[in-house]
């Protein structure tokens, strides 16, 4: 919203409405009769709300457009109407200032919900659900970490830094991860067959045993045909060479 101080009569005060509307207003309040005011001031706000038909309406929006009908007026309009006139003192006043978030993360790439979830894996008190936490928030890290940080993460970086946030309630042996790649979204496979929701290596793919079935035989110098095959087609083709034609 543009204001542009002036009485009215003298310049447009909310461009977006713009120079008619503005003297129709300027037009309303020359009325001396105040019924006739009043109706006068609710044709000009449905004529200011047919000036943006796509905005659905609502209460709030009645509201705001008999707030610029007011606006428009510089506070002179007497009429009678559903709702108060605003106060003047509104327009000059600067918004309040939004406070900054202070989270005092101390590992930023890693974000505040990071350690939600580690307040909640440490309230598990089975050891195993414990241990699938914190593989499940080593992987996360990692990613996290690879996000913002070009260089390769060692497992070993990510160990440490998860036990730091956890006030070491959150510790696993580093040599257990790096030999079980539990931490790797790709290839770690005994971490995938214990986190739920994890797709299994064994599951991807087709098993070996079913794609050796499925497979053509290449004996016979890899044309993907065996010589029965062959053989059977030629003795169909002289069968059907030798039988008599039918005549008509």
């Amino acid at each position: 919203m543009t204001l542009i101080k002036g009485d009215p009569g003298k310049g447009i005060v909310l461009k977006e409405y713009g120079k008619n509307i503005q003297k129709i207003v300027d037009w309303i309040l020359t009325i001396e009769d105040r019924d006739q005011r009043t109706r006068y001031a609710n044709t000009c706000v449905e004529l200011m709300r047919q000036l943006n038909p796509g905005v659905r309406d609502t209460e709030e929006h009645t509201t705001k457009l008999w707030d610029h009908l007011f606006i428009m007026s510089n506070f002179k309009l007497d009429v009678d109407t559903p709702y108060p006139m605003p106060d003047i003192a509104v327009l000059g006043r600067k918004p309040e200032r939004v406070p900054y978030n202070h989270n005092n993360l101390k590992y930023k790439h890693y974000g505040k919900n990071i350690n939600l979830l580690i307040e909640q894996a440490i309230l598990k008190e089975d050891g195993q659900e414990k241990e699938d936490a914190i593989i499940y928030l080593g992987r996360l890290m990692k990613r996290l970490y690879s996000t913002w940080n070009k260089e390769n993460v060692d497992d070993e970086v990510i160990v440490e830094h998860l036990s730091e946030l956890s006030k070491k309630k959150l510790v696993i042996d580093v040599a257990k991860v790096k030999e079980e790649r539990l931490f790797d979204t790709v290839g770690g496979a005994v971490a995938d067959s214990r986190i739920p929701g994890s797709a299994s290596s064994s599951n991807s793919g087709y098993s070996r045993s079913g794609g050796s079935n499925n497979r053509r035989s290449n004996s016979n110098g890899g044309n993907g045909y065996s010589n029965n095959n062959g053989n059977n087609n030629s003795n169909r083709y002289q069968q059907n060479q030798n039988k008599p034609r039918r005549r008509n």
